[in-house]
């Protein structure tokens, strides 16, 4: 071997530790704490920011927005425009494409208890005749709708939870497996070993370092969180309440007040019928109350299962008081709430949804939320019609202004994800709708076994 030969190879060899040192690597387990249910629901009703999170471990759509603009295959080995106006996806199989196009076809039939079916608005025929070829799915549009890859990342678009649907699959209770064979690449970690509990329980489990990542954290110490897409609305039935109940509304409640003292953080005041993340607007001027009327007593449904949605619910209870109206509280299981919903059967609701982080998108699920479906089909061409991105979205941003007195919703907050991460887990990022990517983390290289990775 010459001297120039045995020096290379010297070199090489020691540069290979500090290359391994700056790369993330596999194994290990994360110990996960959350707020959340035990058990995820199916994709249209596991639209809470948490949910939505734990829900993409085992189930994801078939792509990812990501805060670029851009968007990569998730469950979809490929995504493709033939034409302007079809889709192609390509899935790892037959059975996942047949199985997501029945899911996509129930939810956007116009029976479907669902306002994400506005996503899949612009599909001819509403998604109702998804085409599948083996494991390609066509989609046919019946207008222009260059937004359509970002709407189908919506994780209300996620394909039902089954084997390799996700980065992980469940392993046993509270355990789940990295899919070494995701067609995305597989995690880094090995496993997550989740823990489900309140906020105090979150609290406890961070000081006593039980645990290395915590979802669904209100605390601003050292906590970061997503985009807030995940916005609240007060929901009122025009046929049985006063031509001036929104003005009744828009005089009593103080969004900032209720944003900061009722609502679980990271949250903003709403006060337009898109969040402030896709709507950069200041507050509105608050009008006067309307003339004194007959005291009459109304019902307001919120979801059982959000403990800030009671706190609001209450604090809307006192403050219509004032306006002459007796408001009898009902909480309702998610899913009876949004059958509720579609029936028409119900006087007050706080209707919450994940919104996409598209203005286009956001609005059609807004309209849907609303009950102003009729509005799609004369709102949503005009926009798609527009070939630029910034075009389109300011077209959305001014028609949700000129229609918002025509939507029976009142705006009131957006929230978004709080997640803490110990200091020894690396990697984490959030996609453009605002959940943070599990199957990205990693630990340090220099930490070893220590944290429960392997050497």
């Amino acid at each position: 071997m010459t001297l120039r030969s045995a020096l290379a190879c010297l070199l090489l060899l020691s540069s290979a530790p500090a290359l391994a040192a700056g790369r993330p690597r596999y194994g290990g387990e994360l110990r996960v704490a959350h707020d959340g249910p035990p058990e995820v629901a199916e994709p249209a009703l596991a639209d809470t920011p948490l949910e939505a999170t734990l829900l993409g471990l085992l189930s994801r759509p078939v792509c990812q927005a990501m805060p670029d603009g851009t968007v990569q295959p998730s469950l979809a080995r490929e995504l493709s425009r033939p034409t302007p106006q079809s889709v192609r996806l390509t899935l790892p199989s037959a059975a996942t494409a047949s199985a997501l196009a029945r899911a996509w076809m129930r939810l956007a039939s116009t029976e479907a208890a669902s306002p994400y079916r506005a996503l899949l608005y612009p599909v001819r025929g509403e998604a109702r005749q998804v085409s599948t070829q083996g494991a390609t799915v066509e989609l046919m549009l019946s207008f222009p709708w260059p937004d359509l890859e970002r709407a189908l990342c919506h994780p209300a678009l996620a394909a039902p939870v089954g084997p390799a649907q996700g980065p992980f699959s469940a392993a046993g209770r509270g355990t789940l497996e990295a899919q070494l064979a995701w067609p995305q690449g597989r995690p880094y970690l090995d496993r997550l070993l989740l823990t489900g509990t309140d906020e105090r329980g979150l609290a406890r489990l961070w000081s006593s370092r039980q645990v290395q990542l915590e979802l669904g954290v209100s605390t601003e110490t050292d906590t970061t969180a997503g985009a807030p897409y995940y916005a609240t609305f007060l929901a009122f039935s025009p046929r049985k309440l006063p031509a001036d109940f929104r003005q009744a509304v828009e005089s009593a409640i103080d969004r900032e007040d209720l944003t900061r003292l009722f609502v679980h953080a990271p949250a903003q005041p709403m006060p337009h019928l898109l969040p402030p993340a896709l709507m950069p607007q200041g507050p509105r001027p608050r009008p006067a109350p309307p003339a004194a009327s007959t005291p009459r007593t109304v019902t307001l449904l919120y979801d059982a299962s959000l403990e800030d949605q009671r706190a609001v619910a209450e604090r809307i209870q006192v403050k219509l008081h004032d306006r002459g109206y007796t408001v009898a509280l009902e909480p309702t299981p998610r899913a009876s709430l949004r059958t509720r919903w579609a029936k028409g059967d119900f006087e007050l609701m706080l209707h919450a949804l994940l919104l996409p982080p598209v203005a286009g998108p956001a609005l059609a699920v807004v309209l849907d939320a609303g009950g102003r479906r009729d509005l799609l089909g004369v709102e949503l061409p005009a926009i798609g019609a527009l070939a630029d991105a910034a075009a389109r979205d300011t077209r959305a941003r001014e028609r949700a202004l000129a229609l918002a007195p025509s939507v029976p919703l009142v705006p009131l907050y957006a929230q978004g994800l709080g997640v803490r991460l110990a200091p020894d887990v690396g990697g984490l990022r959030f996609d453009a709708q605002g959940l943070p990517l599990v199957d990205g983390l990693h630990f340090a290289p220099s930490e070893g076994t220590a944290t429960g990775g392997r050497p």
